[in-house]
């Protein structure tokens, strides 16, 4: 997902606002404390779906519209007026179902369109009905201004969602009826509404004022950790069981040590929010197959999907597994340009590209002009979809001028090639990407809800950006550790397991203590030292902190989920740092005893 156009949605406009109701002098102190807004902006169709097939022309039903239903054969799709949704789907041979897939417009906080899986099942002859979950619009921002030790008044604002203000400090100056933010970026005014209590804040492009009120007792859930009774201590719990596939134990019963895991969590637990280092909104664990550890902060829960960002780019190569599973002519060796025969001519044409395999776009060693960490780079992720002259991403990607031949060792961070990998299934398997995507991995992985988002021209990004459910997000790394099969089912080759985890390129690392960088098909593999021993990892990872770390030699998997967007230093150091220092020995130190 594109982090200048998130964030471009999200800029500042200004903060004014705090409008006086009293020409009094504002009294610092009253100002004191934590504001927050928490809001829920949509999308605005949801809901109870009902398609009626009872008369020759179909009707579709949904929040308030009447729609009519094109059918052709199997196929059964609509559109919402005014762009607001739509739906694709088809009818079982039984007429028992409709299985579809539901598309959101983009919106404030999403830049591209998601979609969500639904299933309608049949009340009478003709009529079925279900319910469209789509991605919720949900962001909430907290104000904390506090008095330093100095006598000044200093503010900052966290959003869980978004981490736009990461470690920006504001000098707060009350002056008569209005107030001053500076820093040595930005200045902003308002004003504060002592009577009602709130203070009014314009914090989104396009939407109205936002008013943020006084929150008492830890009562900002979305700014602390977590809201429990002032000097209660971490009580571990063994994770619920439930109907997603996954079997839960204790610590014990798989032989970790719950006090290295105890100390992570009142690390999380006491951070410091106003820099805060471990801004982890879920950490799970499982080993032995089971699910053992399951906590989540800042206001997320179990049912809530989180954004994966980069960690979903794993998800091409994985695809490339199931096609080839399946019966698609496609490899490692395929020519990528070959497989895109839609397209009659390329830009910048190189005789190089003709060598450029699947197997380099997997790598990201496909040596065209793209590199996300280059702002200049033609095929830079933020770059590519800014632009708007050419829509279709995948062409956009085959269009970029070669640099460099294709393959060898040294790997060039490149979103736009993992999502070309998204574009050879698609061309192999003949499959709108989220069909195929459902039938053959949510599906048998037992997944709740989950959003894919788009590319403009409909398919799914596979760049990044997916949203899951923690739970689910750990069942990939489950899926590879168990070598492709889950819960006793084969969902994808052991041999392709084994090739995608293996060593096939590398990164300069880009932290002191991250030591040697390997890359396999989306999978990263770093080399864990504690103690005297070494563990090779493998694991999906994102922006933000969104990692999935597999651990073969210890039979565990773990999963982070994270705000700190943009703060490469802070969660890039969870994988390298927390796990050899608090989950690792956890594995351990019992088998030593």
């Amino acid at each position: 997902m594109s982090v200048a156009t998130r964030r471009s949605n999200l800029a500042v406009i200004a903060v004014f606002g705090w409008l006086a109701v009293h020409a009094a002098e504002t009294e610092p102190d009253a100002l004191v404390g934590i504001w927050a807004s928490e809001m829920d902006l949509g999308p605005l169709v949801h809901g109870e779906l009902t398609v009626d097939g009872r008369a020759s022309r179909w009707r579709a039903s949904i929040a308030g519209f009447d729609i009519p239903v094109q059918r052709e054969k199997d196929s059964v799709r609509f559109n919402v007026p005014g762009g607001q949704g739509e739906f694709r789907g088809h009818l079982t041979k039984d007429e028992a179902k409709i299985l579809g897939h539901w598309i959101q417009p983009a919106s404030l906080l999403h830049d591209q369109r998601y979609t969500s899986v639904v299933e309608l099942h049949r009340l009478a002859a003709g009529i079925w009905h279900g319910t469209v979950i789509p991605l919720e619009d949900k962001v909430s921002f907290y104000l904390a201004i506090e008095r330093t030790p100095q006598g000044e008044l200093t503010a900052f604002i966290r959003s869980p969602e978004t981490n736009y203000f990461a470690r920006r400090v504001y000098k707060v100056e009350p002056n008569g009826t209005t107030v001053t933010f500076s820093n040595t970026r930005q200045r902003l005014e308002g004003a504060f509404d002592a009577k009602a209590g709130a203070i009014t804040m314009s914090l989104l492009n396009g939407a109205p004022p936002l008013q943020l009120t006084r929150r008492k007792d830890r009562s900002a859930v979305g700014f602390y950790p977590r809201v429990v009774p002032e000097g209660e201590s971490y009580v571990y719990r063994k994770p619920m069981s439930e109907d997603d596939g996954w079997e839960t134990a204790t610590l014990s019963d798989v032989r970790l040590d719950p006090k290295p895991i105890a100390a992570l969590m009142d690390k999380i637990l006491v951070a410091n929010p106003h820099d805060n280092p471990v801004n982890i909104q879920s950490l799970l664990i499982a080993r032995h197959g089971k699910l053992v550890l399951e906590e989540y902060f800042y206001g997320f829960q179990k049912e809530r999907p989180h954004d994966m960002r980069s960690a979903s780019k794993t998800f091409g190569p994985m695809l490339v597994g199931l096609a080839r599973d399946h019966g698609a002519k496609l490899g490692p060796d395929t020519l990528i340009y070959s497989l895109f025969s839609e397209y009659k001519s390329f830009a910048n044409w190189d005789e190089r590209k003709q060598k450029v395999r699947l197997r380099d776009i997997m790598t990201m060693t496909a040596g065209n002009a793209c590199d996300d960490n280059d702002d200049n780079s033609p095929g830079n992720e933020d770059r590519m979809q800014e632009q708007e002259q050419q829509p279709d991403w995948y062409k956009y990607t085959l269009d970029l001028p070669m640099v460099r031949d294709p393959g060898g060792e040294h790997a060039i961070y490149c979103s736009a090639d993992l999502n070309l990998v998204g574009g050879a299934v698609r061309n192999a398997t003949g499959r709108w990407l989220p069909e195929f995507f459902e039938q053959y991995f949510a599906a048998p992985l037992q997944f709740h809800d989950y959003h894919l988002n788009l590319i403009p021209t409909g398919d799914a990004y596979m760049g990044g950006g997916a949203y899951l459910r923690p739970r689910d997000e750990m069942k990939l790394g489950q899926l590879y550790l168990n070598g492709g099969v889950w819960n006793g089912h084969r969902i994808v080759s052991k041999a392709w397991v084994d090739e995608s985890v293996a060593h096939h390129s590398s990164f300069t690392p880009a932290w002191p203590s991250e030591g040697e960088h390997q890359y396999g098909y989306g999978w990263h593999s770093h080399f864990l030292k504690v103690g005297d021993r070494v563990f090779r990892d493998y694991g999906a990872g994102g922006n933000g902190g969104q990692v999935v770390v597999v651990i073969p030699d210890l039979d565990l998997v773990i999963g982070f989920n994270g705000g700190s967007y943009g703060e490469f230093s802070k969660w890039y150091r969870w994988e390298l740092e927390l796990v050899p220092q608090y989950i690792i020995p956890a594995a351990i130190e019992p088998a030593r005893q």
